[in-house]
């Protein structure tokens, strides 16, 4: 897994979406650039298509209300425009790559979560989307609160002996 380094990120908010409202209708296209390592983040009322490739690799989140609780939900799409032959190798490499594209969302969109806490411990659900069976699935990834680099790691306490 490459390493998250937050001055490689930009952030865009689309209209009618502030650092701290909406949440309910809050979509993330996440992109980046091979050559740069450049990441690129658009928050919006809806995905922004205009910021998709053709190879397919972005990853697209939402926030979902069920039951008076909070889950992220992330898409992926397996198989993207080359078809299921590559999808072994693009599992592998979304797989691969997902902490760190979770760690810049979290980190791009840290007003909203410092504004609503509860949002750090909503469980992300990752859709692995193919048309093939076995890369086909949906995956509980944990919380917000895992991929949040600014958290400190908490001091010891207490005398070694």
């Amino acid at each position: 897994m490459s390493k998250f380094n937050p001055q490689k990120l930009s952030v865009e908010f689309r209209r009618g979406v502030t650092g701290t409202y909406p949440i309910i209708s809050r979509h993330y296209t996440l992109t980046h650039s091979d050559e740069t390592g450049e990441l690129f983040l658009t928050i919006g009322l809806s995905y922004a298509y205009d910021k998709i490739n053709e190879l397919r690799d972005e990853v697209l989140g939402q926030w979902i209300m069920m039951a008076g609780s909070y889950y992220y939900y992330v898409y992926l799409h397996v198989d993207g425009q080359l078809g299921s032959e590559t999808a072994a190798i693009r599992n592998f490499v979304f797989r691969r790559e997902l902490p760190l594209a979770l760690e810049a969302i979290r980190y791009g969109d840290r007003e909203l979560f410092s504004a609503h806490p509860q949002l750090d411990r909503s469980p992300i659900i990752v859709f692995f989307m193919s048309t093939n069976p076995i890369f086909n699935k949906i995956e509980n990834w944990g919380s917000f609160e895992t991929y949040n680099i600014e958290k400190t790691p908490p001091i010891a306490t207490g005398s070694l002996q």
